[in-house]
């Protein structure tokens, strides 16, 4: 029995928390898979998973394999594609993670631009703004904003992000404009959840509406709920419509960054660089969505 098969077996239903479903992802039968599996388990003497009707789960010796042999996989998938000249059409299954709002507006036709210039590659795009942990939860790609600390990952700059303050007319015509940020205070405020290292000048209490969903934000902005402050990947559509006001242009933050993240490989998997360098130049210095 091949270890490289028992080792992306294992890894499979890891991945996906079910034996059926690593059996259709590698097409063999749920018995075979699960015969690599307990093969693996007495070859090194552990066990794995957790097994019960409902679910699959990593022990405590299953999360330490699943760092080690993910990365092995990766290197000899790797080697075997240098080796068969295979780096221009990389191949295998693409996991991203990446953050809901700018993914649904702006990750659609890059993925499936993507996809079509490289057919070997299948892509599973996970929505969440919740920092993903990239090695523990299996992903290859993680797309990040903010402002990014130290680390062992590597991070690919891809473009600004600029944040502004913004309302309605009608919101700006009943409760008037603030001039200076101190005003903000006596203003009504629309606050992010998520917020990354928010600006001093944002009011630390008083929101009058607080959400993790930047896209319904705008949208009670939009409506004269008070003011927001949002990226413009989110707001630049209503921005150029009028249906929003920039505000305090002088007093808004310092750009935020939109990067891919990864971990550190010395051999990179063919898809993930590949993929990396496709998302390099796709938006540009000036992004679309601030040429409102």
């Amino acid at each position: 029995m091949d270890k490289i098969d028992t080792m992306r077996a294992f890894v499979s239903v890891a991945r996906h928390s079910s034996f059926s479903q690593a059996a259709d992802r590698l097409q063999l039968s749920p018995q075979l898979v699960s015969k690599y599996v307990s093969r693996l388990e007495e070859t090194l003497g552990v066990r794995l998973l957790n097994r019960s009707t409902r679910r699959v789960s990593l022990t405590e010796a299953g999360r330490v394999y699943l760092l080690r042999a993910e990365g092995l996989l990766e290197s000899f998938d790797d080697i075997q594609y240098q080796l068969g000249d295979l780096q221009t059409s990389a191949r295998g299954e693409l996991r991203i993670s990446a953050p809901v709002s700018f993914a649904s507006r702006h990750m659609g036709r890059l993925i499936a631009s993507f996809q079509a210039a490289h057919p070997g590659v299948t892509v599973d795009l996970q929505l969440n703004d919740r920092k993903v942990d990239i090695v523990d939860e299996g992903f290859d790609v993680a797309i990040r904003i903010g402002r990014l600390k130290s680390s062992s990952l590597i991070a690919r700059y891809l473009a600004p992000v600029q944040l502004v303050f913004c309302a309605s007319p009608d919101y700006l015509k009943e409760h008037g404009q603030p001039e200076t940020p101190v005003q903000l205070q006596t203003h009504r405020c629309l606050g992010y959840s998520y917020m990354e290292q928010p600006p001093d000048i944002w009011p630390d209490a008083g929101n009058v509406i607080r959400s993790n969903n930047g896209d319904l934000l705008v949208q009670c902005a939009i409506e004269g709920a008070g003011i927001a402050l949002q990226p413009t990947f989110i707001a630049g559509d209503a921005l150029a419509a009028g249906q929003l006001v920039s505000i305090l242009d002088e007093f808004k933050p310092e750009p935020f960054g939109l990067y891919a993240v990864y971990a550190h490989r010395t051999l990179l998997a063919s898809k993930v660089r590949t993929f990396v360098d496709f998302m390099g130049g796709y938006f540009g210095e000036i992004p679309y969505w601030d040429r409102y």
